[in-house]
């Protein structure tokens, strides 16, 4: 099956590449075609993120593994592009160079057959140019004014003399 793919730059001016490619081909495949669509050289740290309907971010596949061993990770070249699309499942977020962040809203399209004498990957369609530098992200917290403080009885103590801390410190 072919998987045709709309990768939007997240910028206020319309810059959006759609790619068809294989749906056996993994994640680290994507990668590379996103990198040679959008110009990038394709050497900086990359990682995918599933997403739901609202395009909240999810878990993280990452195209290196940094954790030393640390932690179980998934990795992009282990990935194939069918185990995390489908119909029902169809959006990922995409960040490439994780110090300049340029993000990106990938999304499955329409899931065809291959069509006889095309190559895979195939770049379909290309609308507008990567800026020179990525937009801008504003990262702000939720809004907590409606947040309520259990009583914690913090108002009992007026000082921390009580503690002794001088006493029990090593």
């Amino acid at each position: 099956m072919i998987y045709k793919f709309r990768i939007v730059l997240d910028t206020l001016e319309d810059v959006f590449r759609d790619i068809e490619i294989e749906s056996e081909n993994t994640l680290e495949d994507l990668h590379n075609v996103i990198t040679q669509a959008f110009g990038f050289d394709g050497t900086e740290m990359a990682s995918f993120y599933l997403s739901d309907d609202e395009w909240n971010q999810g878990e993280e596949i990452l195209l290196h593994d940094m954790s030393e061993g640390t932690t179980s990770v998934r990795m992009m070249n282990e990935t194939k592009l069918d185990s995390v699309l489908s119909k029902q499942n169809t959006k990922l977020i995409y960040v490439y160079d994780f110090f300049s962040m340029w993000t990106f809203y990938v999304e499955l399209a329409e899931i065809t057959d291959a069509k006889d004498g095309r190559d895979y990957p195939n770049l379909l369609f290309v609308q507008g140019q990567l800026p020179d530098s990525p937009p801008d992200k504003q990262f702000e917290a939720e809004d907590l004014s409606d947040f309520q403080e259990e009583d914690d009885n913090f108002d009992d103590f007026d000082s921390f003399d009580d503690y002794d801390f001088n006493e029990n410190w090593n």
